[in-house]
């Protein structure tokens, strides 16, 4: 695995930001533009999911920034049931919720990949040297 200098090169935390840009997207329109709770929610979902790699990453140690993976895989899967939710109420077409559902998906299982990653590595993050 190539060294991550900064949280902005996590594959996991670009996905989650792509994730967020669309639900941005997708939530400043009509009916789910109106709807300001679900809005709200399911935004600051995807923000909890890009700050909490970032955050736990910039801890610089790895049971930490395990702590904060945790964190944002639950606020990955927080993100994907309120898409249900936008589905459900047509505020979303099915092409953008399977669109949606397939980033968020990935993202989940981009983070489960560097949980497992740190579980079985040697390393102990920057804090610790």
């Amino acid at each position: 695995m190539a060294k991550i200098e900064r949280f902005e090169d996590v594959t996991s935390w670009r996905s989650a930001r792509e994730a967020t840009k669309i639900i941005y997207s997708v939530t400043s329109e009509g009916a789910f533009a109106r709807d300001f709770g679900l809005r709200d929610q399911i935004r600051r979902s995807a923000v909890s999911v890009m700050s909490n790699i970032a955050e736990g990453f910039e801890r610089g140690g790895d049971k930490e920034f395990l702590n904060f993976l945790s964190i944002a895989k639950g606020s990955c899967g927080e993100a994907r049931a309120q898409m249900y939710v936008a589905l459900d109420q047509g505020y979303v077409s099915a092409e953008q919720f399977e669109n949606l559902l397939n980033k968020l998906n990935e993202t989940g299982r981009l983070i489960s990949g560097l949980m497992k990653y740190l579980r079985e590595s040697e390393l102990r993050g920057s804090k610790y040297k």
